[in-house]
């Protein structure tokens, strides 16, 4: 007998949001949590590193309001400004996590992306915070990568959603529609292109392939930055070497030069050199 496949829960994270206690959730969910957000991995990370951040729900904001960043934006300017920044404070705790994995798996760092979606299919608000690679075995469709792409236009980076707020009212009041039709059109025609070099591919396969290689390329230099940085520490530590040599030879000397003069003892010999 066959099983109908199952679906996504569309509102999961409103689930996580709305917990009293974000610890009752597994730790292959949850990664962090503060007073006002919390971290889960992606369940399905389009790079090698990949949480999603999410605000928790509490008054004077309902879930309604939290529903995605379009919704928030509607909320009064500094509320929503205030939400926006929470998220921002985590996520940097966020960041400096992957780094330290980034430098224990891979020896180097690399850059690291923050920003929204904003058409979502997911019922609560989420900020991804994911690393510069897409480099993942589940990056599959085009509209996926497209959606993640730095510089396509759908992914909205927090940066640039938090200088709206600094901008004058009539752009602030512009942006804030987060016009839905203007951003299906990017996922629909915006060509496949490697975010790294801006070469085209023909398709999802070849466009992978491409981002390997990159990747390889990236590991490639920074390995050779870490030899070269390598090298130049133990020509320093053989330079320190010869001369802490060298200033022992003075020591040497003193200590096997016959007592001169009146017979008085140097008072260098049988001690230490003065520092």
């Amino acid at each position: 007998m066959t099983t109908a496949p199952s679906t996504p829960n569309l509102a999961i994270f409103r689930s996580y949001a709305s917990k009293p206690d974000p610890t009752s959730l597994p730790p292959s969910i949850l990664l962090s949590h503060s007073e006002t957000c919390l971290t889960v991995f992606d369940a399905f990370p389009k790079s090698i590193f990949h949480f999603l951040v999410i605000p928790r729900i509490q008054p004077p904001l309902s879930a309604r309001h939290l529903t995605d960043l379009r919704s928030l934006l509607q909320c009064e300017k500094s509320t929503a400004r205030e939400v926006l920044m929470n998220l921002n404070k985590e996520a940097n705790n966020v960041k400096k996590l992957i780094e330290e994995e980034m430098m224990k798996l891979y020896k180097f760092k690399w850059d690291i992306w923050m920003g929204f979606h904003p058409i979502s299919s997911m019922e609560h608000l989420h900020l991804h915070v994911l690393s510069a690679d897409l480099y993942s075995p589940k990056m599959k469709l085009k509209k996926h990568y497209n959606s993640f792409h730095p510089s396509l236009g759908f992914f909205l980076h927090l940066k640039d959603v938090l200088s709206w707020f600094d901008a004058v009212p009539s752009y602030y009041q512009r942006m804030i529609k987060l016009d839905a039709s203007h951003y299906e059109l990017l996922l629909k025609d915006g060509d496949l292109c490697c975010w790294w070099c801006d070469r085209a591919l023909v398709s999802m396969p070849k466009l992978k392939a491409h981002l390997h290689d990159e990747f390889d390329k990236l590991t490639t230099r920074e390995n050779a930055k870490l030899e070269r940085k390598r090298k130049r520490t133990d020509v320093l530590a053989s330079s320190v070497q010869a001369s802490a040599t060298d200033d022992e030879r003075p020591e040497k000397v003193a200590r096997l030069t016959p007592i001169q003069g009146d017979g008085s003892s140097d008072p260098t010999v049988g001690g230490d050199l003065p520092s």
